[in-house]
């Protein structure tokens, strides 16, 4: 290090300069990028390549963004958030402020070459092209500078590096065109262990590994999920995203719905204490939990609850666009919204964003009696989210709802549920009409600029520009209020760093032990020595479709890596030689809707079944409570599945676990549930000695449990159903309300029912959440 006149040289990354009268010091890093760091006041990042200079005011400096040598109110990072975005909005033509109002579809790094994460580099897929995994594509470079987009949604990365430098390549881009607004890039939830869904697919890699939403509930202890937020925010900004299209707090009432799992479960009081730390937890990094350097903006989901879907169908698809409520229990649904993440303990107030569900929540409109999707109504939107519970927010719709569904009811596509009929244009104007400010998963611009065209003319154009002029303001907030605007830019060396620190990892695996529940310890069975010998069957996996339709032929597999397991004990294939055998299932599903079905003349509808066993729904209502689809199927009136069968999704565990059973004999046998929704244990509880549930965790951390080394302490989320009668005869909109299974033990498998070694747990979150 070299010192000139109180400045300072250090190689080979860094110049520091600093020059007299003024109240900062200035970095470059590598050959573009530039960092002032001003005393008492924020870092400004900019690149040197977009065309930005710095404006000096009063010995402090400014980011001329819109490079006129003027320093606008928007420029003015000693204002308040609302106020520049104000500011700014005012500014802006209809073409930049539709493309605020969009949020891209999913963006892989590098972009895959095929199927909904697709992207090409100079016209090439990423294997053919020569460039960089954090090279922007064709169509990332088309929608940031044609469509004005400023929203990405972000899935799996190749590395934190390459995130990193990905992040600068679109932050440089942005800063360099008109306003020079910043990327808001954003994720679906990443810190968990589950990556085949659609709507998690980025989790896994060098981040921290934390249970499942659904785990987090299981620890009954709101202090860990708001542990979870401050780290995972950490995280997330050193990935360079901002927004996280997340929690999940449908209130999960329908035990079949097969997005239980990324819930906090269907208890009123827990799942709304869970949803405020949360959001508190990611937000409110700065001081008194305020805004700060390391805030990342909560987009709630699914406003006004997806939970209660009929029959427990998936609104992802046409066969599940309705949300009932038999049992007239709507309000309860919002309490995780309006007491919890609209009612924060932190300086940030309130969550950033919410997401209306796709669902239809049939019959709930007291105002217009329409029944149409959440982010088309104007009643559940307007009426009841702004004016009723006054939220200022944005409101951002589900991802393609504006979008054609597909060509039949099981077939991924758009999903416009109740405006079916509409064009493309008009569910854009339906949609504004209606409240929301943005669209997920558009990445084109005309279509809301036709539907701004619709505004005008029907109510003038002073008056949609007012309109749209709000959403702009509320989208803006957002990214003033997390520094975007200050410094996009990242240390890619810095952010390897940070991602994944061995105190992250810690705070998450502790998670991860105290999410696992033990339902059953026949004769204190568990803990078992270490070095015994365990026999594990291999897993048969049923052919069947995955979430996109893709057909998945049957195959076998090893259900834990083996190699984790001998970290605590010898593993064989031979149940002869084995000590105790430990059998790997997951909980059972199915999706309720079939084919062949209605190719045979039926409506297509069958049962979710919660079992292992086939099962034949006797106890099904004899008529939905809902239908109708105007163009795809609109002969079908009534959803009913009674009598029918149906088949889960795990159903050769059942023959495997049997089979174990016969082959230990007397030797213990533990059974180890993967639960991502509530099971029917009738069929298997007896065959098994002990009984341990995860909620997405990592092997070892079963095997801590199997082997004594950590003490269970988790707690139920949920209620595990005697049978599936209980589970047709349960309302779907109404929490614990099914009769729970008894054991062999006597032990009662209800909310709240957990093991450790000394019995049944009664501890103060017993007290406080306990149905007793």
């Amino acid at each position: 290090m070299h010192k000139f006149r109180n400045c300072f040289l250090l190689f080979p990354l860094f110049i520091i300069s600093c020059t007299p009268n003024k109240q900062w010091t200035e970095r470059t890093h590598g050959d573009t990028m530039r960092f002032l760091e001003v005393a008492d006041g924020p870092t400004l990042g900019y690149s040197a390549s977009s065309g930005v200079t710095i404006l000096e005011r009063n010995g402090l400096p400014f980011k001329d963004l819109n490079k006129n040598g003027e320093l606008e109110v928007y420029e003015d990072w000693r204002q308040p958030a609302g106020a520049r975005a104000q500011d700014l909005a005012s500014r802006l033509t209809l073409e930049e402020i539709a493309g605020l109002m969009l949020y891209s579809r999913h963006q892989a790094i590098p972009a895959d070459s095929e199927g909904y994460r697709a992207g090409t580099y100079n016209g090439k897929p990423f294997q053919e092209a020569d460039t960089v995994p954090f090279a922007l594509t064709d169509q990332q470079q088309q929608f940031l500078t044609e469509d004005h987009l400023r929203h990405v949604l972000i899935t799996s990365v190749e590395n934190p590096g390459v995130a990193a430098r990905w992040n600068n390549n679109v932050q440089a881009l942005a800063e360099s065109i008109g306003f020079g607004i910043p990327a808001n890039n954003s994720s679906d939830p990443r810190n968990g262990a589950r990556k085949d869904a659609e709507y998690n697919a980025g989790s896994g890699g060098t981040i921290s590994q934390w249970p499942e939403q659904i785990g987090l509930s299981a620890t009954f202890d709101p202090a860990i999920t708001r542990q979870f937020g401050a780290i995972a925010s950490r995280e997330y900004r050193a990935l360079g995203i901002t927004t996280a299209l997340s929690p999940q707090i449908d209130l999960a009432t329908e035990p079949r719905w097969n997005r239980f799992y990324g819930t906090f479960g269907g208890d009123p009081m827990l799942a709304t204490e869970m949803a405020q730390a949360y959001v508190d937890g990611f937000q409110g990094t700065g001081e008194d939990g305020g805004w700060g350097a390391e805030s990342v903006n909560a987009m709630v989901k699914h406003w006004p609850s997806g939970g209660p879907e009929e029959g427990g169908r998936d609104g992802h698809f046409a066969y599940g666009k309705f949300a009932v409520y038999p049992g007239g229990n709507f309000q309860e649904h919002l309490k995780p919204f309006v007491e919890g993440a609209f009612n924060l303990k932190g300086k940030t107030a309130t969550a950033s964003a919410v997401m209306p569900y796709y669902t239809i929540s049939y019959g709930q409109d007291t105002v217009y009696s329409e029944n149409v999707g959440n982010g088309f109504s104007k009643y559940i939107i307007s009426d009841l989210l702004r004016e009723q519970y006054g939220y200022d927010g944005v409101v951002c719709t589900d991802w393609l709802i504006t979008r054609d569904e597909g060509p039949r009811p099981e077939v991924f596509g758009g999903k416009p549920w109740g405006v079916e009929a509409l064009s493309v244009t008009e569910r854009h104007f339906k949609a504004l009409e209606a409240g929301v400010d943005q669209f997920g998963g558009n990445n084109e611009k005309g279509p809301v600029l036709e539907a701004f065209g619709m505004l005008a003319e029907k109510y003038g154009e002073q008056e949609m520009r007012a309109r749209i002029e709000r959403s702009a303001l509320r989208l803006l907030k957002n990214i003033f209020q997390v520094g975007l605007f200050e410094n996009p830019y990242l240390e890619p060396e810095v952010s390897v760093k940070e991602i994944g620190k061995p105190e992250f990892m810690e705070a998450g695996y502790q998670a991860q032990l105290k999410s696992i529940v033990m339902l059953k310890n026949r004769m204190g069975v568990l803990p078992i020595a270490k070095g015994k010998k365990v026999y594990i069957p291999k897993r048969t996996v049923p052919a069947g479709v995955n979430f996109f339709g893709q057909p998945t032929p049957e195959h076998q597999e090893d259900p834990v890596d083996r190699s984790m397991v001998e970290k605590f004990y010898n593993t064989t294939l031979d149940p002869d030689e084995a000590d105790f055998a430990m059998v790997f299932i997951k909980s059972p599903l199915s999706n309720g809707y079939s084919r062949e079905d209605r190719e045979a003349g039926g409506n297509g509808y069958v049962p979710i079944s919660l079992q292992l066993r086939d099962y034949t729904a006797t106890d099904a209502r004899q008529k939905s409570i809902a239908a109708g689809d105007p163009v795809i199927d609109p002969e079908i009136t009534d959803r009913s599945y009674l009598g029918k069968t149906s088949r889960s999704n795990s159903f050769p565990d059942l023959e495997t676990l049997f089979q174990t059973r016969k082959a230990m004999g007397d030797k213990p046998v533990i059974l180890v549930v993967t639960v991502t929704n509530p099971m029917v244990f009738s069929d298997i509880e007896p065959s098994v000695d002990a009984i341990l549930t995860d909620f997405g965790v990592q092997v070892e951390a079963l095997m801590e449990m199997v082997s004594g080394t950590s003490e269970p302490s988790g707690l139920l989320p949920m209620q595990m159903p005697e049978n599936m009668a209980t589970v047709e005869k349960q309302l779907e909109d109404v929490p614990h309300d099914m009769i729970p299974y008894v054991d062999a033990e006597g032990n009662v498998y209800d909310f709240a029912f957990g093991l450790n070694w000394d019995g049944v747990i009664q501890d103060e979150r017993v007290a406080k959440y306990g149905r007793n």
